[in-house]
């Protein structure tokens, strides 16, 4: 089993990318819902769950995310300067942490801002209590399109996550994804960063082989399924930020309604 760690955890945070289909040009992360830009919804989050430093990956553009965060003391940044994939991206973070410290660390998109504490504190229950390696929360839903699948093991354990555009049929039909939240061991997460190859039809170096290289060498990798639905929603285009924008505006809604009671 691996090492536990019972000091505050770290994120990275993956901010590089550029939202293409938004119809703007801008960094995807730095497009608003309820009125501030999504990645800082991702922060706020961490912080919540007891994240005590935030590692931004930048790239396009890395300015405006520099700005959008700039009331974060707690945010550092490093720049990815070639877009080559979200391993790549992670991999940006390594000098910001010590191999013979190692500690918890959430790798979490930055365009994920319907992402809930507690759902990260669970995380990171699960990871520590079960001494693993890397711990991945997973979601089911009756349309998965476009998400990365979660391929269960014979014994219902974690078997790997396969891409969208590198899956078969079959494995198309699964529901059970991956919407990017994790928990790693950061010596283990670089080390097996550093072994990721492009070899997949994208040509990408994909983060979401290191669950299965991690397994692979004998390490424990757990599975969360603690993501309700409702929480992934992607966004890739102005209808889907609209439609992420009315959740957390009904969040707050809710929120305020129990308070009251």
């Amino acid at each position: 089993m691996s090492q536990t760690s019972t000091s505050s955890p770290h994120a990275i945070i993956l901010a590089a990318g550029k939202g293409t289909r938004m119809g703007g040009d801008r960094p995807k992360v730095v497009y608003e819902v309820f009125g501030r830009p999504m990645v800082c919804w991702v922060v706020d989050a961490c912080r919540a769950a007891g994240v005590t430093r935030s590692i931004v990956v930048i790239g396009y553009k890395g300015e405006e995310v520099r700005a959008a965060l700039a009331g974060y003391n707690d945010v550092v940044f490093v720049e990815q300067k070639e877009q080559l994939g979200t391993g790549h991206a992670a991999r940006m973070a390594e000098p910001m942490f010590n191999a013979k410290s190692p500690m918890d660390v959430f790798v979490l998109a930055g365009d994920g801002p319907l992402i809930r504490a507690a759902t990260l504190t669970n995380l990171l229950d699960v990871h520590r209590k079960t001494g693993a390696a890397a711990t991945l929360a997973t979601a089911v839903l009756d349309d998965p399109s476009g998400y990365g699948r979660v391929l269960r093991a014979a014994d219902g354990g974690f078997g790997e996550i396969i891409e969208q555009k590198d899956a078969t049929p079959e494995q198309l039909k699964v529901r059970e994804v991956n919407p990017s939240y994790y928990c790693f061991r950061s010596d283990l997460l670089f080390a097996s960063l550093g072994r990721v190859k492009n070899t997949n039809r994208q040509g990408e170096y994909y983060l979401t082989d290191v669950p299965a290289m991690l397994k692979g060498g004998g390490k424990v990798v757990s599975v969360v399924d603690a993501v309700p639905p409702q929480d992934v929603l992607s966004i890739n285009t102005p209808e889907q930020l609209a439609e992420v924008d009315r959740v957390l505006r009904s969040r707050q809604a809710g929120g305020v309604a129990r308070a009251k009671a």
